[in-house]
C-alpha cells in the first residue's frame, strides 16, 4: 500500500489528545510573518527580500492564485501514489528542496539540518554553491539519500571543474546550474541594512575549502580571510557566459544537468539543443529581476516548447499543496520549494524543515485526492481555470 502523506493530519489530531499542538503553523503562508518577528532583520531581509519593490515576488504568488482548481467527483481516490520519475530518479513525491545559500544566518545547524530533514522524508536536497557548510559534510550527513548540487557558474574554470569533481565524488547526482544570478540584483532590503553575508566569509565554505580556489591565494584563507573574500567576489559570477560555454559543463559532468532560471521558450529550446537534461522555470523567487514575468505564467509556454525533450521543473512562489498541484497542471514534472523550508529552519531547525515538507505534501496529497486524482501524472491544464488578471 502506498504511503499517504495526508495521514500527517491524523498524527497531528491524535497528538492533540495529549494536549500537544504543532510547534509551527500548518498554514505555511504564515511562516514568513512569524519569522519576521523572531529572527534578526539582516538575515530575515536576506531571505525574504526581493529585487526592486518586490513586484516579481508578488506576481509569482498572484499568478498561482489566479489559477483555480476544478475538482472532479466520484473518482476512486482511496489509494494514491505520489511517487514520480524525475531525471531517471524515483522520488516519493514531486518535490525537492530548492538551493538556498548561507543557511547559517538562519540557524546554527544550517545546511546540515535542511539536508537531514530532506533525507528523513526522502525528498532530494539541492545544495547551494554558496553553502555555509562544505559539500562533503552535507553529503556525509545525508548517507545515501538523494542529493543534487547547484552551481553558481563563476569566472574561474579550475574552481568550477574542482566543484564538479568534488560534487561527483560526494555523491551528488544531478547538477543544477543557476543562470539568472551572474550579477546580484538591486535588493533594497539588503541594501538598507548594508547586509551581504559573503563579505563576512559566510556562504563561502565550498570556496574556502576548495583546492583550486585556495591555489589562487597568496596566503591561506585562515591567515588572510579578507583577501579570500575579495577573490570569491571576483570570481563568483560571470555575466560574459553564453550558450556555447555549456559544452564545458557537459564535458565535465556525466550526470543530468538542469538549467535553473529559464523563463522564455526559446531559451528552453537552446538548453535542449545544448544537450541539457532539464530546466527549472524560475525567476529566483523574485530576487533578480524586478518587473519580471511571473514564473507560473512562463511555465506553460516553456512546457509546451520542450516538455517532450527536457524535464521541466518549477520554482518561485510555491507555498502550499495546491500550489504544487497547479504547477504540475501547468506542465511541471516536479517543484522546488525554497523560502518556506528556510523559515522552518530558522524557527525550529531540522524539525522545522521536516514540518514544512510534511505539511506541504499532506496538503498536496489531499488536494490531489479531493480534485479527483490518484497520482500526479494525471493532473493537467484541464484541471484549472484562469481568472482574469
Amino acid at each position: 500500500m502506498a504511503k499517504h502523506w495526508a495521514d500527517f493530519q491524523y498524527e497531528i489530531y491524535l497528538n492533540g489528545m495529549t494536549g500537544a499542538v504543532p510547534r509551527l503553523p500548518t498554514d505555511l503562508t504564515r511562516l514568513e510573518e512569524l519569522a519576521e518577528h523572531r529572527l534578526a532583520p539582516g538575515p530575515m531581509g536576506y531571505v525574504a527580500g526581493s529585487a526592486g519593490d518586490g513586484s516579481t515576488a508578488r506576481a509569482n504568488r498572484a499568478a498561482l492564485a489566479r489559477r483555480r482548481i476544478v475538482p472532479r467527483m466520484l473518482r476512486d481516490v482511496g489509494e494514491r501514489e505520489l511517487s514520480v520519475e524525475v531525471l531517471g530518479r524515483s522520488l516519493p513525491a514531486p518535490l525537492a528542496l530548492a538551493p538556498v545559500g548561507v543557511l547559517s544566518i538562519m540557524h546554527p545547524d544550517a545546511e546540515l539540518a535542511a539536508a537531514r530533514a530532506a533525507a528523513a522524508q526522502g525528498v532530494p536536497y539541492i545544495l547551494s554553491s554558496a553553502s555555509s557548510t562544505p559539500m562533503e559534510r552535507v553529503a556525509e550527513a545525508m548517507g545515501d539519500a538523494e542529493r543534487w548540487f547547484q552551481l553558481y557558474w563563476g569566472k574561474d574554470r579550475e574552481v568550477t571543474r574542482s566543484f564538479l569533481d568534488r560534487a561527483k565524488a560526494a555523491g551528488f547526482s544531478v547538477l543544477v546550474v543557476t543562470l539568472d544570478t551572474q550579477l546580484l540584483a538591486w535588493r533594497p532590503r539588503d541594501l538598507d541594512q548594508a547586509y551581504l553575508p559573503f563579505l563576512h566569509g559566510v556562504g563561502t565554505a565550498n570556496y574556502f575549502t576548495d583546492p583550486a580556489f585556495r591555489a589562487g591565494l597568496e596566503r591561506p584563507v585562515e591567515e588572510d580571510p579578507n583577501a579570500a573574500v575579495l577573490r570569491f567576489l571576483g570570481l563568483f559570477g560571470d555575466p560574459g557566459k553564453t550558450w556555447p560555454d555549456l559544452a564545458f559543463l557537459r564535458a565535465h559532468w556525466d550526470g543530468p544537468i538542469v538549467l535553473k532560471g529559464v523563463l522564455h521558450p526559446d531559451d528552453a529550446r537552446q538548453a535542449a539543443d545544448a544537450g541539457m537534461d532539464g530546466v527549472v522555470v524560475s525567476n529566483h523567487g523574485g530576487r533578480q529581476v524586478a518587473g519580471s514575468v511571473a514564473a507560473a505564467d512562463a511555465l506553460p509556454r516553456v512546457a509546451d516548447a520542450v516538455g517532450d525533450r527536457l524535464t521541466v521543473l518549477f520554482d518561485s512562489g510555491v507555498r502550499t499543496g495546491d500550489d504544487v498541484f497547479k504547477a504540475l497542471a501547468l506542465g511541471a514534472r516536479a517543484v522546488l520549494v525554497g523560502r518556506p523550508y528556510v523559515y522552518g529552519l530558522g524557527l525550529d531547525g531540522q524539525a522545522g524543515v521536516e514540518h514544512v515538507i510534511r505539511c506541504l505534501l499532506a496538503e498536496f496529497d489531499l488536494t490531489l485526492a479531493l480534485s479527483g486524482h490518484r497520482a500526479p501524472g494525471t493532473v493537467s491544464a484541464a484541471d484549472l481555470v484562469e481568472e482574469p488578471a
